[in-house]
């Protein structure tokens, strides 16, 4: 039967194959467990119904006989392309491009589905979209677990650029070990005499900050010390240089962007750093700065973030996905003694 007149759709190919229009829909763009609930004897009366009606189902022909286009998707929750290869994100992308290259698969971004707008995928309908891609990157600061929960639900092969938590299942991710790289950088300051230590974080809420203040309270808690942690401080009028000057502060461990403000804040207040207030970074800032500074602290594997994340993607499109494989990888933080960092005096 081949239908004239007129553009085939999924019922004529349902109809002559004698299915639901939901198992054609499996057939064509369904991965992982959602593909391998349709029997290879249906899957193959499905695929010569596509053959007889001339049906297809999206712009990749690939799709209709192998069920896959070797495309993966780039979805960003904020306007992260670089302008230059200095931005912050060029090297999540660039590992994303390199893994590309080297695994055969071509990448699609999804710029017309920008995440300016400041919602959800899911609650303005281009959940969905994605699937012109066999699986898909998501990138950027800003997430939605609602997002997270749909993409599980739909059993569509995805891995977020950084730690992320889904209301239910488990979100493939590739991460930094914030919480390890911490701890690596207080034991660092206890061995250096310092006693009293804080943790200045921009904001809370995010797994990254989350990560970063349970590697400090794990290492000062071990070490027998006294955690306490300052959540998005006005290093403006100078009260919090007082409040750490009066506590007996020597050193302070600050999310990124967060460094370069309280150096200057504390140099403006007449202290030397590090003489007497020992600075580390916790990862690079997300807006440079400027500054020619010798940060002590780690640097994140911004590279190696992009490209285990592609990795992860594939690895849900393999026959022995089903097997397992670790979805949830956590990659190791770069130390760097640095210049900011000093023995308590």
């Amino acid at each position: 039967m081949v239908v004239k007149g007129r553009r085939a759709t999924q019922a004529d190919v349902a109809r002559l194959a004698g299915v639901s229009q939901t198992t054609v829909s499996m057939v064509l763009n369904g991965t992982g467990a959602a593909q391998r609930r349709v029997s290879a004897e249906v899957r193959e009366r499905v695929l010569e119904a596509i053959a007889v009606t001339g049906y297809s189902a999206n712009p990749s022909a690939q799709l209709l006989a192998g069920g896959r286009s070797s495309i993966i998707g780039v979805y960003t929750y904020e306007p992260v392309f670089p302008h230059s290869g200095g931005d912050f994100y060029y090297p999540f992308l660039e590992g994303i491009e390199d893994e590309a290259e080297r695994s055969g698969v071509d990448l699609l971004m999804f710029t017309s589905m920008s995440g300016r707008s400041g919602k959800s995928l899911l609650s303005t309908g281009r959940v969905g979209r994605l699937r012109v891609a066999d699986g898909c990157v998501l990138l950027g600061r800003r997430s939605y677990p609602e997002d997270l929960a749909e993409l599980l639900r739909q059993d569509f092969p995805f891995a977020f650029v950084g730690r992320r938590e889904a209301p239910e299942g488990q979100a493939p991710y590739a991460a930094a070990a914030y919480g390890e790289a911490t701890r690596a950088v207080v034991e660092r300051l206890v061995d250096l005499g310092h006693e009293r230590i804080v943790l200045v974080n921009e904001f809370t809420g995010h797994e990254s900050i989350e990560d970063r203040s349970r590697g400090y309270r794990e290492a000062m808690t071990a070490t027998g010390l006294q955690p306490v942690t300052f959540d998005a401080p006005d290093l403006e009028s100078g009260a919090f240089l007082d409040t750490l000057q009066g506590a007996g502060v020597t050193a302070a461990l600050v999310t990124s962007d967060l460094a370069a403000p309280l150096r200057r804040a504390a140099m403006a207040r007449g202290l030397d750093v590090p003489r007497d207030l020992s600075i580390a970074r916790l990862g690079d800032p997300e807006r440079p700065n400027g500054e020619d500074v010798d940060w002590s602290g780690f640097l994140i594997p911004r590279w190696e973030m992009g490209a285990h994340a592609l990795r992860i993607v594939l690895r849900q499109l393999t026959a022995d996905a089903a097997a397992g494989g670790d979805l949830q990888v956590s990659i190791p933080c770069t130390l760097v003694p640095g210049a900011t960092v000093a023995p308590r005096q």
